[in-house]
């Protein structure tokens, strides 16, 4: 009796151990996937300034791909790892949390006015894009499948959607003639080159210890990989958006505060999931379902909130409902 005693405080022991091992790997990848989408962008937009690449150009591509790498490299390692459930957890949970939590905090610190093309254009895109990803995940509803899955080809359906949407972006800088200075840090060649193959390598390394060390804290504290994703995962990834949409909002500047994450939305289904898919088809749990639809709730909610109050407009008690939804849905996954 004693002896199974004995190797039961050790199995215990032995497992607060891995658990505390597992976080640590998590928070360093986080760190490492942070500090490297940071650094690449800053060498990256150096290097191309020092080629001629006009701004334009600098921002809609190496800054935009750039502060969604965090997303795309997790996403891709565990679609390699075949880790189907974070995929799909950390491109809900991303989009969830960057309207209901992120919008919630920066409408909180100042109001957010939205312009008619975000409101008429950019907005619905995400809402579709919501919506798109819901119906190509609802085999079982219209096929009659036995299962629920985003295929290859579907995979790149979403792929050709972002190409649109990048086209669009384009288009719409050349035509108002957006030639706003990309802050960046002035490199020779040589130290951007070595500060972009840092910044790389700072990315797979985190990526790679973000899904390890999430898979193994699901399977230590009997969660699924859907809520880890989810929960802790999503939140790391998208701490980019969070404190860039914080400070705009501090700034007054809610053009850049509400467009951050719209266009992050964007990114997500469109590029995000639409790459991981690609890469291995992304099988969907019908816990799933839950997710995608708080997805469209959470964008038809900021459609519809533009029209309440004083006009196209994000009040302070409507950022307020956001977060309310954030933490009682968040509470509700870890409950069950």
């Amino acid at each position: 009796m004693q002896t199974l005693h004995l190797n039961r405080r050790i199995y215990i022991c032995r497992k607060r151990q891995k658990k505390m091992l597992y976080t640590l790997l998590l928070i360093a990848g986080f760190a490492a996937l942070i500090y490297g989408a940071h650094l690449m962008i800053e060498s990256a937009s150096s290097l191309a300034r020092r080629m001629n690449i006009p701004n334009i150009v600098i921002g809609l591509t190496i800054v935009a791909f750039g502060t969604s790498a965090p997303e795309l490299i997790v996403n891709v390692f565990a679609a390699v790892n075949k880790n189907p459930e974070m995929v799909m957890g950390n491109v809900t949970g991303s989009n969830i949390f960057n309207i209901l939590a992120i919008l919630g905090i920066a409408a909180l610190y100042n109001p957010l006015m939205v312009n008619r093309q975000t409101t008429w254009i950019e907005i619905p895109l995400a809402l579709l894009a919501a919506v798109v990803m819901l119906v190509m995940a609802s085999d079982v509803f219209l096929d009659q499948s036995a299962t629920m899955v985003i295929s290859r080809s579907e995979g790149i359906v979403l792929l050709m959607f972002f190409m649109i949407f990048l086209a669009y972006n384009i288009s719409l800088s050349v035509k108002g003639g957006n030639e706003d200075e990309v802050p960046s840090k002035d490199y020779t060649i040589a130290k951007a080159l070595m500060f972009l193959a840092l910044g790389l390598g700072l990315l797979i390394a985190g990526g790679r210890a973000i899904v390890y060390s999430a898979v193994e804290l699901a399977r230590l504290a009997g969660m699924s990989e859907r809520v880890i994703a989810i929960t802790i995962v999503s939140i790391g990834t998208s701490l980019p958006e969070l404190a860039a949409s914080v400070v705009a909002a501090r700034k007054g500047n809610v053009d850049l505060a509400i467009g951050n994450v719209v266009g992050s939305c964007i990114f997500n289904t469109f590029l995000i999931l639409g790459a991981s898919a690609t890469i291995f088809p992304v099988s969907i749990t019908p816990a799933a379902n839950l997710d995608l639809m708080i997805n469209i709730v959470a964008s038809i909610l900021l459609f519809a909130f533009l029209f309440t109050g004083k006009g196209r407009q994000i009040d302070r008690w409507e950022g307020l409902v956001f977060l309310s939804l954030y933490v009682g849905y968040i509470s509700w996954l870890l409950m069950a």
